[in-house]
């Protein structure tokens, strides 16, 4: 292996340091250089073979808005002719930077499942607190007033109501048994119609609003693709009855978010738990932080003190697969 070229992996230094020993017995020898990221622009390499986007690298960018690290990473990329894969934290794919790569033949892969547990968990708070009415109550609490019972908005049973979920991979389906235990019953939207274990509905996404009008909740967990961008409109949530919640955790570019302030504002939606906006951060002066009926989180529900380790096996398994294809 001696008059092997090296293989160049560009990733955050925080990373090299984590994984170098890893990296080493997963190349099995093979001639090997760690390229640490610069964190300012004009200071890239040109040369990488292999990149690792981890949590560190993307820092507190948001898919709009990038730091300066990001951004300098990004160069590297732009500028590394030899780039063949490139390895993300991230489940979806749906950054501006991607598709620009695969254009030009390079192989992206996203840690699809990493975060999903988590997620999922946040999914299920978002939705047990809209339906005991935790929003109302801890209003109260911040004004330190006791509600009488006859001053509670009495919540409605949740075991027999209807929740439909879009988006059928790992997160949509842990929620799915989730939900079920919880005596709910179970729709889904999906690509195809083809039916699923546990369901008792399944469309496609283009055949959703057939099978919203005795919906109790809407859940958002599919990727953003053109087939679900801005599935979810003012016509699809005028399908919804008025006591329907929305709970998204995909992405914020799958719902019309204008349209959905209008419906949560006029009564036509009784509530939202959102974790993704159509713009990252959401604007300070946007409506949906004082809403009574909304629970926001910023982008968060896949933040778990596990992921980054979860992430790395997924990387290091990729990369010697993908080291044993490109001898």
């Amino acid at each position: 292996m001696s008059g092997q070229k090296p293989l160049h992996i560009l990733l955050s230094r925080a990373t090299a340091e984590r994984l170098r020993e890893r990296v080493e017995e997963v190349l099995k020898g093979r001639p090997h250089e760690l390229l640490i990221a610069e964190a300012t622009r004009g200071h890239g390499h040109g040369n990488a073979d292999i990149a690792y986007i981890s949590r560190e690298v993307t820092g507190s960018s948001t898919k709009h808005v990038l730091t300066e690290s990001l951004e300098a990473f990004y160069e590297s990329l732009r500028g590394s002719p030899t780039l063949q894969w490139v390895h993300v934290h991230s489940a979806g794919l749906d950054r501006p930077i991607f598709p620009e790569l695969m254009a030009r033949g390079v192989k992206v892969t996203p840690s699809s499942g990493a975060n999903a547990e988590p997620v999922m968990q946040n999914a299920l708070a978002g939705l047990l607190a809209l339906a005991r009415h935790f929003p109302e109550t801890m209003r109260a609490q911040r004004e330190n007033r006791w509600l009488k019972a006859g001053e509670l908005t009495m919540p409605r049973d949740l075991r027999g109501q209807k929740a439909v979920i879009v988006g059928w991979g790992v997160i949509g389906q842990r929620l799915g048994e989730m939900l079920r235990a919880l005596g709910l019953r179970i729709s889904v939207v999906r690509s195809s119609a083809q039916p699923v274990q546990g369901a008792q509905e399944c469309v496609a996404f283009e055949d959703m609003a057939s099978i919203l009008g005795d919906a109790d909740w809407l859940v958002l967990a599919c990727p953003l693709t053109e087939r679900t961008r801005f599935l979810v409109d003012g016509a699809m949530l005028a399908a919804l009855p008025a006591r329907a919640c929305l709970v998204n955790v995909a992405r914020g570019e799958v719902v019309r978010e204008a349209e959905l302030i209008a419906a949560l504002r006029e009564g036509r939606l009784a509530g939202a738990y959102l974790d993704v906006y159509e713009h990252e951060p959401l604007a300070a002066d946007s409506p949906l932080w004082q809403l009574p009926n909304v629970i926001a989180t910023p982008h968060s529900a896949g933040h778990s003190d596990g992921n980054a380790g979860r992430v790395d096996d997924i990387f290091l398994d990729l990369l010697g697969r993908w080291s044993a294809e490109h001898p």
